[in-house]
């Protein structure tokens, strides 16, 4: 189920370079790649991108702002955007630079609500 949600949002996403659905202990649940994302490195670079979710997730509790729902990181390189789908897990989707980001939010947005029920604690 996660595989096949992972390659409809590549196929729907002009510039995706790749998906992962990962734990915020930094291990990935599922991947996809794009044949362009194959030497990018992505599981990794996710893991490292696991530190940022986890303390923007503080930081939001701490200053009574709420509960983290999306983060975006924009790099020479690629764009990465971080979809929570719950506390603990996350989905990260990176584009290139011309990457659709638009549709890269849209598209998460509705794998969030279609993982909702296999994420809920």
């Amino acid at each position: 189920m996660f595989k096949e949600l992972l390659e409809t949002i590549l196929e729907r996403i002009e510039g995706s370079l790749g998906a992962l659905i990962m734990g915020t202990d930094g291990i990935a649940v599922e991947k996809v790649l794009a044949e362009d994302g194959k030497d990018a490195n992505l599981d990794i670079a996710a893991a490292e991108f696991t530190s940022l979710v986890r303390g923007a997730q503080r930081t939001g509790t701490d200053l009574g702002l709420g509960n983290l729902r999306e983060l975006v990181v924009s790099l020479d390189d690629s764009t990465v955007v971080m979809r929570l789908l719950s506390r603990d897990y996350f989905i990260v989707l990176a584009l290139n630079p011309e990457g659709n980001l638009g549709r890269a939010r849209f598209e998460l947005r509705k794998a969030e609500l279609q993982l909702a029920r296999e994420f809920t604690v």
